[in-house]
């Protein structure tokens, strides 16, 4: 019997186990269910979340990261799929769904979160390395590195079609609306570029959750003693969380 190792490695790059990051399963786990039963995010999400925290692995950041990144994932599909396209060697209908909801997912880091871009590409082959094997976990690196290399602004005025040439597209891919809704809302306002634009820049701004104190069960004072909360626009006992919910 050999006393040499049955699989050598190049030196100074010891086998690292992938991480089982609980928050990114949960929001590919929520991603998949979007996908393939067609389910809406918003009654997939919450009984994700709920199991996660009565099983004690999230606490109130590790959720306000899922929600993040199913939502924000989600709500810029379109364009992260344009990015996305720019980066791989295939059309995007013969990559794997489940391949593609990880490369969004890390799209979404990269380009719509604070997350530094070694972490957010480590972590999202970690994922593909769990959920999709060693083969597509290399995939999902490449990918990822190439997208890394610019922010959204450049990605989007590379992939996005010239407005003088397809308006509609160009508005699609900018603000991750399909065409078709585009094209809606277009008519619906009757023209004018400033108006659809605002419109659709609107519909793609984060939500906010709204707090009321009931009399005699809590005060405005003391709902804004809450991380980020700033009083309500249209009433007293009113308040509302800018960040996390």
């Amino acid at each position: 019997m050999s006393d040499q190792p049955r699989r050598s490695r190049p030196a100074g790059k010891p086998y690292r186990r992938p991480q089982k990051d609980p928050v990114r399963l949960l929001a590919f786990e929520a991603l998949r269910a979007v996908d393939e039963r067609d389910a809406y995010a918003n009654l997939v999400l919450p009984p994700l979340l709920r199991k996660a925290r009565e099983g004690g692995t999230f606490d109130t950041r590790d959720a306000a990261l899922a929600t993040e990144l199913v939502y924000g994932t989600l709500r810029r599909q379109g364009t992260y799929d344009a990015i996305i396209a720019a980066c791989v060697d295939r059309p995007l209908r013969e990559v794997d769904p489940p391949v593609l909801d990880v490369l969004a997912l890390g799209a979404h880091q990269l380009l719509g979160t604070r997350i530094p871009t070694h972490a957010a590409v480590s972590a999202s082959v970690d994922l593909a390395r769990v959920v999709l094997g060693d083969g597509r976990a290399k995939f999902v690196n490449a990918v990822l590195r190439k997208i890394s290399r610019q922010d959204l602004d450049a990605w989007v005025a590379e992939v996005a079609p010239p407005y003088d040439e397809d308006p509609e597209d160009h508005l699609a891919v900018v603000h991750s609306h399909p065409r078709w809704v585009v094209s809606a809302l277009w008519d619906s306002l009757g023209g004018g570029r400033e108006g659809i634009e605002d419109l659709l820049a609107a519909d793609n701004e984060r939500p906010e959750v709204t707090l009321v104190a009931r009399p005699g069960r809590a005060t405005p004072d003391e709902l804004l003693r809450e991380e980020a909360a700033v009083p309500g626009r249209w009433s007293p006992y009113a308040v509302r969380l800018t960040e996390g919910g």
